[in-house]
Formats: structure tokens, sequence, C-alpha cells
């Protein structure tokens, strides 16, 4: 039962990708821990419980569609721009405004804090009628889609500079937006003690260069094709594949005849150990994925990425030094090698892992809600 007397926050996410979840879950997370028993929070997914047909299918034909790029470009290409943004708002707010309105009936709340682009105008729209603030907490980190950039929203919060500067050129004021960083679940910011004690832990042997090789919670990318290629090439390596929900690649990686040593695991909720535990992470260009890697001084090789929103993680992992591009067998067993005989090129990588990590992005940003919350409640009460 809701408590009148406390402020409440409505974070409105959709699995379309697994990182809008958990950037909100990392929020809340940050609320409870920081600010225990004082804030109601809720999250709603938007389309899949309050949004008309089609709509409301998004979370279930992301990931298929995520499987076709080029499809996906075209779609993300033809929707991102100030226009076109706007364009698209114009057509769909007649058509989702009672939705949301129903939304918020049902979710009474002081703050709306959105962490999905796509409904983000009709939202801002429908709030002006409402004495509700909304803030806007992006997830992507370099490549912003224009719909990330609601101009009444009361603060656009961003993971990067560039992201910043992306606002502005979108006419954002600039005191609409600060930078503080991606927010990630806190148990990537503890320390977890050193890499031997995890991989201890782990039951893993101690010594050795560790690869972590992931694809997401989907297990999407040509990871059976680089597991093989590592197993072919290197007899100096251990390891670990993360294939998420993908039961039938976990069931193939399984019946490899494999020459190093080699864990393969399903979907996991300690990639935080794996991640401590490992020299090097391969992975698809995933904001999130990149974000915990560098909080965790991981070294990153980045094989693929979705067009549209992770074109610039490639730029931003190789330019920062925290990673490198390796798209194909043959640069990703050379690039392999030469980390693994240049223990040099780890600890520079580490080093500026360190330096562009935001642990507590999390926390700074449930501190920044839990103060806008606590003053609109308080001007709702006098």
């Amino acid at each position: 039962m809701l408590n009148p007397e406390k402020p409440r926050i409505l974070f409105l996410f959709s699995d379309t990708g697994g990182g809008h979840r958990s950037a909100a879950e990392a929020i809340i997370e940050a609320i409870q821990l920081g600010f225990p028993d004082q804030i109601d929070l809720q999250m709603v997914d938007l389309f899949k419980e309050y949004a008309p047909p089609p709509l409301d299918l998004a979370p279930d034909v992301y990931p298929p569609l995520s499987r076709m790029p080029q499809v996906w470009k075209i779609g993300y290409r033809m929707s991102d721009g100030r226009r076109r943004t706007k364009l698209i708002n114009s057509v769909l707010y007649p058509y989702i405004r009672r939705s949301i309105r129903k939304l918020i009936q049902e979710n009474p709340c002081d703050l709306v804090v959105s962490v999905h682009q796509l409904m983000n105008n009709p939202v801002a729209r429908v709030l002006r009628k409402y004495p509700i603030g909304f803030v806007t907490v992006v997830t992507d980190l370099i490549s912003t889609h224009a719909a990330w950039y609601e101009k009444t929203a009361d603060l656009i919060i961003v993971p990067t500079e560039q992201a910043y500067m992306r606002g502005l050129d979108l006419g954002i004021p600039a005191d609409s937006m600060r930078v503080i960083g991606l927010p990630v679940a806190d148990k990537f910011r503890l320390q977890a003690g050193g890499k031997e004690k995890i991989r201890k832990h782990l039951g893993w042997s101690e010594g050795g260069f560790y690869v972590l090789l992931i694809g997401g919670g989907e297990g999407m990318g040509p990871i059976e094709e680089f597991a093989r290629a590592i197993n072919e090439s290197f007899h100096d390596v251990s390891l670990i594949v993360i294939t998420g929900r993908n039961t039938q690649l976990k069931s193939k990686l399984e019946k490899i005849n494999w020459n190093i040593p080699a864990h393969i695991l399903g979907f996991v909720t300690n990639m935080h150990e794996l991640m401590r535990a490992s020299d090097v992470l391969a992975t698809k260009a995933g904001p999130g994925t990149i974000s915990e890697a560098m909080i965790c001084q991981l070294p990153i090789i980045l094989y693929s990425y979705m067009p549209g929103q992770e074109d610039g993680n490639i730029d931003y992992v190789v330019n920062e030094g925290v990673g490198y591009w390796a798209p194909d067998k043959g640069t990703f067993t050379t690039t392999l090698r030469q980390l693994i005989d240049n223990p040099q090129s780890v600890q520079k990588a580490k080093e500026s892992c360190l330096l562009l990590a935001r642990p507590d992005a999390a926390i700074q940003i449930a501190a920044e809600l839990v103060y806008r919350v606590n003053d609109i409640k308080l001007h709702q009460d006098t």
C-alpha cells in the first residue's frame, strides 16, 4: 500500500534491450541503499503494460529485430534527427496519449524518470497537465538518438561529454543537462577481493590469462566462431563463455573438443566477479557492458555493434585506450595475442579504464532524484 506521506518516483523502461531495465534497477538500488525507506519506488514497462497495439509488442519484437542489424540501422537513421523525431512524435501522440494518462492515473507519483527514449515526448506532453516532475536518464553512451532529448524535461542526465554535446547540438539548454555517467549495479562498484581470491572462489586456476567472451543476455553475435578461433589458435589461455539465455549456443559449445580450459556458462548473475577475475573481455559494443568493464578495470575487445546507438562506442573504447576493435577472426586472434604477449598493454588499458570509469554514477543520480522529488513533494504540501 502506498504511503501518501512519502514522495514517489515512477521509473519508465521497456525490455527492448537489457540496458533500460538494468539502468532503472541500478538507480532504484542506489536509492534504497542511500535513502532507505524514504521514497516509494515503482518500475513500469511502458510498452508492454500500457502501450496500445502494435506498440505493446515492442519487447517481443526487439530480439529478432536486433539480429537483423541492417534493418535496424535503416529504422534508426530514418527516425533520428530533430525534425524527424518531432514528426514521429506528432503522429504518435494522439494515438498514445490516453494510454499515458491511464498510466499516470493508475500509478500516482511525484516524479517520473524515463530510461527509454521512444516515448519521452508523449510522456512529457501528458505530464504538463499534472504537478509531476520529469527526468530522463540517457542509457546510450555516445551515439545518442534525438528522442532522448526532450526540451520540456526538468533534467536530462547523460553518461558522457559526447552525449552532452549532442544535446547542445539539438538545442537543449546547458543547464537542463548533467553529465553523471551510466548507472550500473552496486556490486560492480564494490571490490570483491583481489583477482586471485575471486578465481579461487570461482573454482578457476589462480594463474594464467583468462578471456571472458560474452554476447549479452541473449547470447548474440559470433560467439561460437570466436570461441572456436581461440580454441584453435591458443594454448596459453583459459576461456569463459557466457551464452545468456541462448541454450542452443550453450549446447553447441559444450560439445566442442576443447584444447584449453573452458567454462561454458548460461545466464549469470555474478558478472561482476567474472569481470574482475578475467584479463580481457570480448563483447559487442553495448553501453552497459562497456561501463561495467571499465569500472572493473577490464580491457575490452569489441567484435560487433548494433548500428545506430552503438556506432560511437567503438571509437570511444579505442580512442580512450580502454580497448580494441576486432570484427573478424584474424584481427581478433592477432589482438588477443598482442595482449597476452605484452602485459604492459593490458596494464595501460586498465589504467585508462580507471580514469574513464564512473563507478558512483548510480549513487549520484539517486541523490539528484531524491533531492528533486522531495522538493516537488514539499511544494505540493505547502
